[in-house]
């Protein structure tokens, strides 16, 4: 029985030395708490951000004569040993060692022995994870931003090209005026503008250094919290080291703007969809950004608008998620936020398919422009242009004319033809001062050609909005 105790005390020092926090401890973790307690498995993907701000925050020890220079040059060159061998799957992570964080530390003790001990001097993994996620996430909102930007690029170049095509213009999925396809397109270039500034807001409030907070209170070491700033592109360090530790709101305030971005994509998504169906046929999808069916030979799916069309409820969930963990956390830090990163990784992941997808499909799709006509046909798209003309050419008050545009629209319902068909006399009997420039305002073209207010979809003011758009979205 000794023996059984003194070795199973063995073992429960071993398993104890092996873990940064393990002196505390007299007894082995619970297997599955273990596993429940550690984020290895998903923050990883900080390994570089991790190192990157590691060896920095050893720099600024090794100025401030807090380890030796000497200790600082084996720091750097393990940290970077680790680096290439996680790069190329040579790293063997441990779920014992919890987090990334442990991972590497433990890893660079094997490499350099004592002094990599000495690289947690003067920070907690408090404020270093939070360094982590703001530099990982900086990088990410960087790279959407220019995402964005090139989606921006695909609509301004086919609203260019399409500057004049006509096609329905809807409220409520009924037609409603006539307006351009290129005006349409750029009406989601203005939105995704909106994105790029929110996610440039958000880049800008997250750009304060958290490292050097400690666990919440900061640290008696005399660290330079300017020069590990400075050095990680960061504006200035936190103000408030609890705070520091604690602030999530960037990682909030992104997958917001992220929803926002999803909400766009999936609007232009739903409309995709719409036009490239057998009863509107307005477009033709690119292969292959479309799927056919197991059953059905002659279906081509567009199954790359859907899915954009589905990602904002997984995005929206992300945001809920995050919200309801940090509603209820009393200063500071708590377990709770390493539920921070898997919304945060899957938001990035999802709004970057989407904004790459939609823009191949941007990129490749043609319209139909004899089916965008056909289309507006139907509906009488200028009863509105008519109504205008009767209260600008003939003085009638615009509820008078609304009313009378109305029975002669009624009337054209009734012959099942366009406004544009009805008789001068047809239309005399309804109202018996119009004159033959009443008929020229009900042609698609010279609808269309008139909406010249600022922002207004004729097609000289489109070619101004691409030209406008290209100065403000697409400049370097």
């Amino acid at each position: 029985m000794k023996t059984d105790i003194y070795m199973t005390k063995k073992n429960i020092d071993k398993i104890n030395n092996s873990k940064i926090w393990g002196g505390r401890f007299s007894s082995s973790s619970n297997e599955l708490m273990e596993e429940f307690n550690a984020s290895i498995q998903f923050d990883k993907k900080l390994y570089i951000e991790d190192i990157e701000c590691s060896i920095v925050h050893a720099e600024m020890l090794s100025n401030q004569k807090i380890i030796t220079k000497k200790d600082y040059t084996l720091i750097k060159n393990g940290l970077n040993q680790i680096k290439k061998e996680i790069t190329d799957n040579k790293f063997v992570f441990s779920i014992k060692l919890e987090d990334i964080h442990m991972n590497i530390e433990t890893r660079l003790v094997d490499i350099i022995g004592e002094p990599g001990k000495k690289l947690h001097t003067a920070r907690s993994r408090n404020d270093q994870v939070a360094t982590d996620i703001k530099l990982w996430l900086r990088k990410r909102i960087d790279e959407i931003e220019i995402d964005i930007k090139s989606l921006q690029s695909a609509l301004i170049y086919k609203a260019e090209l399409h500057y004049n095509l006509l096609m329905p213009g809807y409220t409520h999925l009924q037609v409603a005026q006539p307006v351009t396809f290129g005006h349409h397109l750029l009406a989601y270039v203005e939105m995704l503008g909106r994105d790029r500034s929110r996610l440039v807001d958000c880049r800008k409030r997250l750009n304060e250094l958290p490292l050097g907070s400690a666990a919440l209170a900061g640290t008696s070491y005399p660290i330079d919290r300017h020069f590990v700033a400075d050095k990680l592109d960061f504006d200035r360090p936190t103000a408030n080291s609890m705070d520091a530790v604690s602030d999530r709101d960037f990682a909030v305030e992104f997958i917001s703007s992220a929803s926002l971005i999803a909400i766009h994509l999936s609007r232009l998504a739903e409309e995709l969809v719409i036009w490239s169906s057998d009863r509107f046929n307005f477009i033709k999808l690119p292969e292959n950004y479309t799927t056919g069916s197991s059953i059905m030979p002659q279906k081509r799916n567009p199954d790359a608008a859907e899915l954009i069309r589905a990602k904002p409820g997984r995005i929206f969930g992300n945001l809920i998620n995050l919200m309801t963990v940090l509603k209820g956390l009393p200063m500071t830090y708590g377990k709770d936020m390493q539920e921070d990163k898997e919304p945060i990784f899957d938001t990035v992941n999802s709004i970057k398919l989407c904004v790459i997808n939609m823009e191949g499909m941007i990129n490749g799709l043609e319209p139909i422009p004899k089916n965008m006509l056909s289309a507006l046909q139907k509906g009488f798209p200028t009863a509105t242009d008519l109504a205008d003309y009767l209260v600008t050419k003939l003085k009638i008050p615009f509820r008078d004319a609304h009313r009378i545009t109305g029975e002669i629209v009624l009337l054209a319902e009734k012959k099942d033809c366009n406004l544009e068909d009805l008789s001068l006399k047809e239309m005399q009997d309804i109202i018996p001062t119009i004159d033959k420039s009443g008929l020229a305002v009900l042609k698609i073209k010279n609808s269309v050609a008139s909406r010249v207010s600022y922002g207004g979809t004729a097609p000289t003011n489109v070619m101004n909005a691409v030209k406008e758009a290209k100065k403000r979205f697409l400049k370097d």
